[in-house]
């Protein structure tokens, strides 16, 4: 894993300055959605031992989520490695997958009779932004979860 600090930019969603982030490519094989996850932890783990920020328990599942979700997806549908790019800032985390796979995904209709395909709409689902971007080889997916709880609906109340 690569560790990086300082400000960056993902194309699509303008300047975001990241206090860390850190890379990592996966050959796709037995336990790379395993290993995905284990480095979102050890990343969001660090970056909390190393920055004033808290990262909630539910940022922290739903980080593992979407990693497994779109890794999961790469792995499936692209040949060749799967390149993961973690960010944080003081709200958000991104995450990052690159694949060669140049089709764009799309979320499909609801369909409570589907069976699986259901990847790309739970990621939309619980991200706060999701950027899909062409490359010149393959496309990058970015999904931006926010890290702390949004605001419960008794707080919403007074």
């Amino acid at each position: 894993m690569r560790a990086a600090s300082g400000a960056s930019s993902d194309g699509c969603t303008g300047a975001v300055v990241h206090l860390i982030r850190a890379g990592y490519a996966l050959g796709g094989g037995d336990g790379c959605i395993a290993d995905a996850r284990r480095h979102a932890l050890a990343f969001l783990d660090q970056a909390e031992a190393d920055y004033p920020l808290s990262v909630s328990a539910r940022a922290r599942d739903l980080t593992q989520l979407v990693v497994s979700e779109l890794v999961t997806n790469a792995c499936k549908y692209a040949p060749g490695p799967v390149l993961v790019e973690l960010g944080i800032t003081l709200d958000t985390v991104d995450v990052v997958v690159w694949d060669s796979d140049p089709l764009v995904p799309a979320a499909r209709a609801a369909d409570p009779d589907r069976i699986g395909q259901h990847g790309l709409e739970i990621v939309k689902a619980v991200s706060q932004a999701l950027f899909v971007e062409p490359q010149s080889v393959g496309k990058r997916i970015t999904a931006r979860i926010p890290l702390a709880d949004p605001p419960s609906a008794n707080s919403m109340r007074h």
